[in-house]
């Protein structure tokens, strides 16, 4: 991929909709992605099309939703999908490229909740476009052999992810940690069974103002990654930035970069209905496996960061290898 890689992206289409995208909070890996690649720092940036194995839909899906639903007067999804038709519409018919694969060496990024919607106006349109989303629930449609899985981030204002912690072993004196509300019938379920009820797995809807998340996460041997209202959750990050091994609790999530990332060497699933057993579950996990765990923790933890220009192995070359492995099973004609 390093050698060749070459991403065009399409120059129409103006700003909000196109070409820009939010930097910051948990949506930012939009902006930062086009950013990136529109920036002419970017390695892998082509330039011209003929030369390109990859074609980004420099689209912003929340750009969309708050410049066109704003104020939310409907969560009906038909003008995204209108805009997103639209532009495919306007580029098939100016270059050959979508049209000579159907969209297969296509791609659209974005973190917002609504991007898998994009293709319900039109399934047989978007059947080999590559979707490359946060929000990767595969009983909503996400398939992981053609879509892409990218982490959910959490980017405050002037900086490009948590601030890391390195805390030892021996300084996490809390078992398991949870700070959160009630959103989704999961987290209800883990509230429900442990809200304030345990002193080694702390769970908490309202943390006190008083009381550090951050550093409450860097003195957890684990951390409680309970999906929400979707499937993914910017506290997957955050326990790897502060080498906190992640407790995911999901039941359709397809998790992120896992063609190259075995996720069972570096965190703990649990399944949704064993959520009264988290106690026993965590407590029946070696000591030597717990610091193998914890130990892969930070190892990974270079492939959860942001960085600009972006780095190999980063969270952002790891999203292009993740394309770049679904582009390898397409023939073009010749």
């Amino acid at each position: 991929m390093e050698e060749r890689l070459k991403v065009w992206i399409y120059r129409e289409g103006e700003p909000p909709l196109v070409h820009d995208g939010p930097l910051n909070n948990i949506y930012g890996i939009e902006g930062q992605f086009i950013d990136e690649m529109e920036s002419g720092k970017s390695r892998f940036m082509a330039r011209h099309p003929d030369e390109a194995n990859l074609f980004l839909i420099p689209i912003s899906v929340v750009n969309i939703v708050n410049t066109l639903y704003n104020p939310l007067v409907t969560y009906s999804r038909d003008q995204l999908q209108r805009v997103v038709l639209d532009y495919i519409g306007i580029i098939s018919e100016r270059y050959p490229y979508w049209n000579r694969s159907q969209g297969a060496d296509h791609f659209l990024v974005s973190c917002h909740d609504w991007a898998p919607d994009i293709s319900e106006a039109n399934p047989k349109l978007y059947d080999k476009f590559i979707r490359v989303l946060c929000n990767a629930n595969t009983s909503e449609g996400f398939k992981p052999q053609r879509d892409v899985s990218i982490p959910e981030i959490n980017i405050p204002y002037g900086k490009l992810g948590p601030t890391p912690q390195r805390a030892s072993p021996d300084k996490r004196s809390i078992l398991a940690f949870f700070a959160g509300g009630a959103h989704g019938n999961i987290r209800h379920i883990l509230l429900e069974h442990w809200k304030d009820k345990d002193k080694e797995v702390q769970v908490h809807e309202y943390l006190d103002k008083k009381k550090n998340y951050f550093k409450l996460m860097g003195k957890s041997k684990f951390c409680l990654c309970p999906s929400g209202y979707e499937v993914a959750s910017p506290r997957v990050v955050t326990a790897i930035s502060v080498g906190c091994v992640p407790v995911l609790i999901s039941d359709y999530y397809a998790l992120p970069f896992s063609d190259v990332l075995d996720w069972t060497k570096f965190s703990v699933y649990i399944p949704s209905e064993k959520i009264p057993e988290i106690k026993t579950i965590l407590k029946g996990i070696s000591p030597k496996r717990y610091l193998k765990l914890q130990k892969r923790v930070t190892e990974v933890h270079r492939h959860f960061m942001i960085h600009r220009p972006a780095q190999p192995y980063d969270m952002i070359h790891m999203l292009l290898h993740s394309v770049w492995l679904r582009r390898l099973d397409v023939l073009l004609p010749s």
